[in-house]
């Protein structure tokens, strides 16, 4: 496992707010995650990890900074990991030409299409190579690893989950992209990273994988009724509709007059560390 190299450290509710730097073997280019220990890790207790997946145009310092996050996971004994939403640098041709590709849009998927298929790896990253570089450098409970994200990154969280059964003791999102097939952001990701078989875009869409038998521990989800892409771009009535038919457990909260960015997520974000830390603190 690659060396991790320290770019600062922040003591944070008896805890340290980290943010780090390694050269990854998936991407093969450095990637940037952030860490949250928490007291009891800082004391030499294992502690459950809980990894966030960003959106769109977000990066290992989002969520650490916007969403408030740290206090309650001091309390319930939670390592928060924050990973970047893309390789960064990579000097592919058009890598940054619009805000929803490419550059802080990796998707969380392995593209399959040139140029991106080198670099664009987000899905081995996250799911094989991150829980390594925990378990290599960090105070991680091995046995205990939770999921969520917001928007893109919550579309991830849910279709790691349902691709990787068994990976994940939690699963939430909040705002997830939840039928990418079904709307402009999806399409375009997947046209560029997977190609024009559509049968390769149901394998990442959530929707397409609860139809198809994949499941995931009990989910929760929330998402704003004042949210600019409800309707055209997440779809969560259609993810929980074939929740329901397929059995899938699912709680999804509706909040009048939330929107899509960072106080939503701060407004509830305490609400998920405790259904994770009851999740992975369970025997």
């Amino acid at each position: 496992m690659a060396d991790l190299e320290t770019l600062s450290e922040h003591a944070c509710f008896g805890g340290l707010q980290g943010f780090y730097r390694h050269a990854s073997e998936t991407i093969g280019l450095a990637m940037k995650v952030g860490v949250f220990l928490p007291p009891q890790a800082i004391a030499g207790a294992r502690v459950p990890a809980l990894v966030w997946l960003a959106g769109l145009t977000c990066t290992e310092e989002t969520f650490a900074i916007k969403a408030g996050a740290q206090r309650a996971a001091a309390e319930l004994g939670l390592m928060l990991v924050t990973p970047d939403t893309s390789p960064r640098d990579t000097g592919v041709a058009g890598a940054d030409a619009s805000w929803d590709f490419g550059n802080g849009a990796g998707f969380y998927l392995d593209a399959t299409q040139s140029p991106w298929a080198g670099r664009w790896r987000m899905e081995s990253y996250v799911t094989r190579e991150l829980p390594a570089l925990l378990a290599a450098h960090f105070p991680w409970r091995t046995d205990r690893l939770g999921l969520f994200g917001h928007s893109m990154g919550g579309h991830g969280a849910l279709t790691l989950a349902l691709r990787h059964p068994g990976a994940y003791r939690s699963v939430s999102a909040f705002a997830p992209v939840a039928a990418p097939m079904q709307c402009p952001w999806g399409v375009k990701a997947f046209t560029n990273y997977l190609g024009d078989d559509r049968a390769a875009w149901a394998a990442h869409d959530a929707t397409e994988l609860v139809k198809s038998g994949a499941r995931a521990p009990a989910l929760l989800v929330d998402q704003g009724l004042a949210d600019k892409f409800l309707a055209e771009q997440l779809h969560v009535d259609r993810f929980e509709a074939a929740c329901r038919a397929a059995g899938q457990s699912l709680t999804l909260r509706r909040h009048p007059g939330y929107d899509h960015g960072y106080f939503f997520i701060a407004s509830f974000v305490e609400d998920h560390l405790r259904f994770h830390a009851d999740a992975l603190n369970a025997a």
